[in-house]
């Protein structure tokens, strides 16, 4: 049994992560804000050791570091738009958050911190798929402070030997992704209105493509990454190696649905990219990584949650 340590535990992505371990019987301890994070993601476990507070916070980092086997750092203000309308914001979050946590698992002899990046450091080069070794080009605010972020991963194992790993994810989605705020995944916003009967927003024409990459895959590939042997030091995508556009995904999620809204168009948002798709070749290599669920097997139940929550909250 090892011990890990999960920031932003109780997020969309972290109590999936959380929930792997937990099957797995091992130890986890969960640092979360709750800013964007939700004490009832994480209801169910009883296992678990949930500390409250901001990594950016001087101290927190190095209490919750010690002791622990590996990192998981999930904790993030996770959304372009709102890196554009708050860079020192999400900065703070994003880049001095990450820092501290670097720092603080250096000096409590963590044996590797696998650092949650973004597919969005790639920019809108045109080549496609994206591959780790192209050059990086953010757009925005929170695609530099990921870049940044893989870049302190490296730097901390050069010069202090702390064990690092950074998996870039790219437009993941699943349960309990928070629908409620204007920055959420398309996904998410896509099926709140779907639920409730609302015509959904797309930015530009809809003909942007995304990898949609199921929850389920990205832990996955996250957990190989804290034990691969060979990962050390290295950037890797994770996510399924395919796309679609936005207007494809909103058909197959209306027919899931039995029938919906015609979307509504506006003025595509600064800092989003055209087109984007992985390589996951490399992952392949290293990580042993294969994709689990498709798109369209992951929007069943996806779909299923979020109308779940509607009958709930009606």
């Amino acid at each position: 049994m090892a011990s890990y340590l999960v920031t932003g535990g109780a997020g969309f992505i972290g109590s999936h992560v959380v929930d792997e371990l937990c099957s797995r019987g091992e130890r986890v301890r969960v640092v979360d804000s709750l800013v964007t994070g939700r004490r009832e993601n994480l209801a169910h476990l009883t296992d678990v050791e949930l500390m409250v507070g901001d990594l950016a916070a001087p101290d927190v980092a190095d209490e919750v570091t010690r002791d622990v086997d590996f990192v998981v750092h999930l904790a993030a203000i996770p959304s372009v738009p709102r890196s554009v309308a708050e860079p020192v914001t999400t900065n703070h979050a994003n880049v001095t958050g990450t820092l501290r946590l670097f720092e603080a698992a250096r000096r409590n002899q963590v044996k590797r911190v696998v650092f949650a990046s973004s597919s969005s450091v790639y920019g809108n080069s045109p080549t496609l798929p994206k591959h780790e070794g192209m050059p990086a080009n953010p757009l925005s605010p929170y695609a530099l402070q990921k870049l940044i972020g893989e870049q302190y991963a490296r730097l901390y194992l050069e010069l202090h030997g702390l064990d690092t790993v950074s998996v870039r994810y790219f437009n993941v989605f699943g349960p309990r992704q928070d629908p409620s705020s204007a920055y959420s995944g398309v996904i998410s916003l896509f099926a709140k209105c779907l639920t409730e009967g609302q015509a959904p927003t797309i930015y530009g024409d809809g003909e942007q493509t995304r990898d949609f990459t199921y929850v389920k895959n990205v832990v996955d590939g996250t957990l190989r990454a804290c034990h691969a042997p060979d990962a050390a030091g290295r950037v890797m995508n994770v996510s399924c190696g395919d796309r679609v556009s936005l207007n494809r995904l909103y058909t197959l999620m209306r027919e899931y649905a039995g029938g919906g809204q015609d979307p509504e168009y506006t003025a595509p948002r600064v800092g989003d990219v055209r087109d984007s798709q992985a390589d996951v070749s490399l992952a392949r290599e290293l990580l042993g990584y294969e994709p689990l669920v498709s798109l369209a097997d992951g929007l069943a139940p996806t779909m299923d949650w979020y109308k779940s929550q509607t009958v709930h909250t009606a």
